[in-house]
């Protein structure tokens, strides 16, 4: 009986899609970046099949039995991983923008899925959403942890890339999903701040994942990390990593790539397309890039920029901001996001609000023309602008920081769960994976892994205190 239930079930979800008498109302608004994440499934035949008929129908040959084969394919698979990344809504709308939409079994019978695959969501509560962030990943750990001046560091706040791995593995296994805080509220147009709505199945526990620092500083160097973000020749973001033996590898040597991999393999692990949040400084470049102007000018330049000039004297500053601005594009067009952590990684509570201010100028002159513009703050060292009660309209950090268009604040806690949301600012706290928490405060990881079954055993112990 159940069996013939669902068959009936089925059969009737087809039929009223065929009739078009009842879809569930789609969108009204897509945030503007859930738009540019669908656009990057989005293709020419797709575009073709949605223009004007009497456009198409202008001199236009019929299309090939392969030609509509592929086409078919191309729309299945875009519409597919929209339905495995619980986005329902927009993969009925692609589905339904074919012409042929009526006439084509396999797209009725995936909207008619995604129709009851979104009858089934449950609204998840966004102060239960937990946030967790990782520094680079240390790929090769005899030379992370060689007994210099550095390893120390490196072993309390960097997590391995065995660790990772296993991290990404375990969590997926229990449910967790990858959201956005753009997802845990939106802004008006007004500047005031609302509520979001994140719907996923019952089990799935969204979480939200960033990374400080991916500029991979000069200091870095020679330690068993990779050195820069770039593209393959498939167009795919990848690391640069040089190994012992000054082999310059590219490859999955840190988290954006691995994420990526992981992500492909299993899509379900991705809420509508999101990925992780870079926050991201400027003084030495980003993404491996030495783009900031000291480097052009050569002016006030620290020792190791000083270095870096005269171990490259071949150095194209131009050239670095273009190929950094493609990796980040191609990030973008991909799900990631990115934040400020200020320029300078500065302790915005040490700092005056005019520090900050000044620092944030260098950030919007040298940093977002290559990223982006961002509407978030991941502040460095974890070092808020505020205490836990929240942000008051007086304090003049968050004056100068919401004038500039910041409206998501994070800083970090230890905690399970740590957000508000105002109707003036967003704020979450983050958890950090590293050396340090695995090893002092195992407990507090429980949630998330064991810790005993993702510890890297190359790692020195005590762990340095901090």
């Amino acid at each position: 009986m159940k069996k013939r239930a669902v068959i009936l079930t089925c059969i009737l979800s087809a039929s009223i899609l065929l009739s078009g008498s009842y879809i569930l109302p789609l969108l009204n608004h897509i945030a503007e970046k859930e738009t540019k994440t669908v656009k990057t499934y989005q293709t020419a035949s797709q575009d073709e099949a949605e223009t004007d008929s009497s456009e198409a129908d202008a001199g236009d040959t019929e299309d090939t039995d392969s030609e509509k084969s592929s086409k078919d394919q191309t729309v299945l698979d875009q519409a597919t991983i929209m339905y495995e990344q619980y986005n329902y809504d927009e993969a009925i709308k692609l589905l339904k923008g074919q012409k042929d939409f009526t006439k084509n079994k396999d797209y009725m019978d995936l909207a008619a899925k995604c129709q009851i695959a979104k009858s089934s969501l449950v609204e998840y509560p966004l102060e239960q959403i937990t946030h967790v962030f990782f520094h680079t990943l240390i790929e090769d750990t005899s030379r992370a942890f060689d007994g210099d001046s550095k390893s120390g560091n490196y072993n309390q706040v960097m997590t391995t890339v065995s660790e990772f791995n296993k991290i990404i593995q375990i969590m997926y296994d229990k449910g967790y999903v990858l959201v956005s805080p753009h997802d845990m509220a939106t802004v008006n147009k007004d500047g005031t701040m609302s509520r979001g709505k994140i719907m996923v199945p019952e089990g799935k526990i969204p979480f939200v994942l960033s990374q400080d620092d991916v500029s991979y500083y000069h200091y870095m160097d020679d330690d068993g990390c990779a050195s820069k973000l770039v593209l393959d020749e498939n167009g795919d973001v990848k690391t640069e990593y040089i190994d012992a033996d000054g082999n310059v590898l590219v490859g999955d040597y840190d988290l954006v790539p691995l994420l990526d991999s992981f992500i492909k393999e299993h899509p379900d692990f991705s809420y509508h397309g999101r990925k992780g949040i870079l926050a991201m400084t400027g003084y030495n470049g980003v993404l491996g890039y030495r783009t900031d102007i000291a480097y052009k000018t050569k002016e006030n330049l620290q020792d190791d920029q000083k270095k870096f000039l005269d171990d490259n004297p071949d150095f194209d500053y131009d050239q670095d901001v273009k190929d950094a601005t493609k990796v980040a594009d191609a990030m973008k067009a991909e799900g990631w996001e990115f934040a400020s952590h200020t320029w300078g990684h500065m302790n915005a509570t040490e700092r005056s609000a005019e520090d900050l201010e000044t620092d944030d100028k260098k950030w919007k002159a040298y940093v977002a023309p290559i990223l982006g513009d961002t509407d978030m703050v991941i502040f460095a060292f974890g070092a808020d602008i505020g205490d836990w009660e929240g942000y008051s309209s007086d304090n003049p950090k968050f004056q100068y920081y919401k004038s500039a268009g910041y409206n998501y604040f994070c800083n970090v806690d230890s905690s399970q769960y740590f957000v508000q949301i105002t109707d003036q600012y967003f704020r979450q706290g983050r958890r950090n994976l590293d050396g340090y928490r695995m090893y002092y405060n195992p407990d507090m990881l429980s949630d998330l892994f064991n810790v005993s079954d993702v510890w890297d055993s190359s790692r020195p112990t005590p762990v340095p205190e901090m």
